[in-house]
């Protein structure tokens, strides 16, 4: 690969990374931990060091460490040793997107039950109860939905696997 198109292909991964982060900002992610979360996915590695993602995305260690404590406690990333360092490399959890919409399924497990104690609590004949009963339905159509749709994944993702082998 020759210099040139070397650096065209991290001008294009940078574009990429701010792009992608946008999204993620707009669909509602902090601004900061959004660029990071790209900047891993887009790595080769799907890990980097808080100086690497630093020097990549040109924000200071600060930026990085709070954007690394949100995706942390959200699930999305990982924190491991380099081997035979004091330094901490910053992983993407494995099956990232499966794990994630399992955990949204806890949630909405969660607010379901409070729904429908939520109709209880306004009465099933009211106007109220009736809007909040709506909403435990949905919920729980999202639910099911969701369980089959995860298990058709991992149906595709093995068969896609299978596949790239044989290939």
């Amino acid at each position: 690969m020759t210099s040139s198109s070397a650096e065209d292909r991290a001008e294009d991964r940078a574009r990429f990374v701010e792009r992608f982060a946008a999204e993620l900002t707009e669909a509602g992610m902090q601004r900061m931990a959004s660029r990071v979360f790209a900047a891993l996915l887009a790595s080769e590695s799907g890990s980097m060091t808080s100086a690497e993602l630093a020097e990549r995305l040109r924000i200071s260690p600060a930026a990085v460490s709070g954007a690394i404590r949100y995706l942390t406690q959200v699930g999305m990333v990982g924190r491991e040793r380099d081997p035979g360092t004091r330094r901490d490399r910053y992983v993407l959890h494995h099956e990232l997107w499966y794990e994630a919409f399992t955990r949204r399924d806890q949630v909405l497990t969660r607010w379901e039950k409070v729904l429908r104690d939520g109709v209880e609590a306004l009465g099933p004949d009211t106007a109220a109860g009736a809007r909040v009963a709506e909403t435990a339905e949905f919920f729980e159509f999202i639910q099911q939905e969701l369980h089959g749709m995860l298990a058709r994944w991992r149906l595709h993702r093995d068969a896609q696997s299978e596949e790239r082998a044989s290939a």
